[in-house]
């Protein structure tokens, strides 16, 4: 291939590539550290998912956001399609609290494993999430 086409060539990817660049970045709105990942239709809560919510505001919100929306840059929302019980049972979460997670979905990095919950803590919370996910939608 002569030497002038290759160049131009070269020129024209370089080109291309720049324009869909800028055209996808400033398409897109900024996206904040902390920002809530997805929106959480809030649905009525029993005593059981009370008791939930609350229990998961005191140790998985600070990382999982509040309503289990997730945090841009820190962790995901639990109230996803990946964590349907089709795919991540309840033993999934059970789990997760006991030994920590190795990331494997999210680009977040591992989670540890929380720290001062009982079993019946966690089946409050699991009860919380899989209420929030029903209402938005999740089976």
């Amino acid at each position: 291939m002569p030497r002038k086409l290759l160049l131009l060539m070269c020129v024209v990817l370089i080109a291309a590539g720049g324009y869909f660049l800028f055209e996808r970045s400033s398409n897109e709105p900024s996206v904040e550290q902390g920002q809530a990942m997805v929106e959480v239709v809030i649905p009525p809560l029993d005593a059981t998912t009370k008791l939930g919510e609350r229990l998961f505001n005191e140790s998985c919100a600070s990382c999982h956001g509040a309503n289990a929306a997730g945090q841009q840059g820190v962790a995901p929302p639990l109230v996803h399609k990946i964590y349907e019980p089709g795919h991540h049972a309840d033993g999934a979460f059970f789990l997760a609290v006991k030994q920590g997670v190795r990331a494997h979905h999210w680009p977040f990095g591992d989670m540890p494993p929380v720290e001062g919950l009982t079993q019946r803590d966690v089946e409050r919370i699991v009860a919380y999430i899989r209420l929030l996910q029903r209402a938005n939608g999740i089976q």
